[in-house]
């Protein structure tokens, strides 16, 4: 293993305390119903992992730091999983009725490798729910009258910008139908379904 001392040290930066889950992604996790076996993916420290409702949970991260946080706040049926960034998730095909990814996506710099292992592990028909900060063409428009520097931060952790649209294209592209996104006061709200891996050759 090989670990991410640069998140080891933004999360050691964080303060280690109780943080408010956001009611938003609080509403959204809610909705989803019960599940038999998912991955908190991405996790961080554990604030909305006792918001999914399984049987068993696997919470995962890059980040040791956070990883220990998350253990100690999460819920008592969950185990721990350290990953390495950019790289296979280590668990079997097939191996989760749902994954949940709170804010990660926008992290994440291969988009089309996290897809795909996302994908590869989620058992056909399991549920894919995930959140990222929420953009739009008016965005975009304000952002070349205004300059982009406000809005792009060289220091920011944030690699990607989604919109509904191009997160929809993303998901089916890379395997989830059907695709549903919403947006809720600047956040994407997404669920998707992995489709059959012959559904998904055949689109190929």
């Amino acid at each position: 293993m090989t670990p991410s001392r640069y998140d080891d040290e933004i999360w050691e930066l964080v303060p280690d305390r109780e943080f408010p889950p956001d009611p938003r992604v609080v509403r959204f996790l809610r909705s989803l119903g019960r599940f038999d076996r998912a991955l908190d993916l991405g996790c961080g420290d554990g604030r909305h992992s006792g918001l999914v409702d399984c049987r068993e949970l696997v919470l995962a991260d890059v980040s040791a730091r956070a990883l220990e946080r998350a253990v100690h706040r999460g819920p008592r049926h969950a185990t721990a999983v350290e990953i390495e960034p950019d790289s296979a998730l280590p668990f079997a095909d097939a191996s989760f009725d749902l994954v949940v990814a709170v804010d990660v996506i926008e992290h994440v710099r291969d988009t089309q490798l996290w897809l795909s292992e996302v994908r590869r592990v989620l058992r056909p028909g399991g549920c894919f729910a995930l959140t990222t900060p929420a953009h739009s063409r008016l965005d975009a428009i304000v952002w070349a009258v205004r300059g982009l520097e406000r809005h792009f931060d060289p220091f920011s952790p944030h690699l990607r910008i989604y919109t509904a649209r191009s997160l929809t294209r993303a998901l089916r592209d890379l395997g989830f139908d059907p695709v549903a996104v919403r947006r809720e006061r600047g956040l994407l709200l997404a669920r998707a379904t992995a489709a059959p891996l012959a559904t998904v050759l055949a689109q190929r």
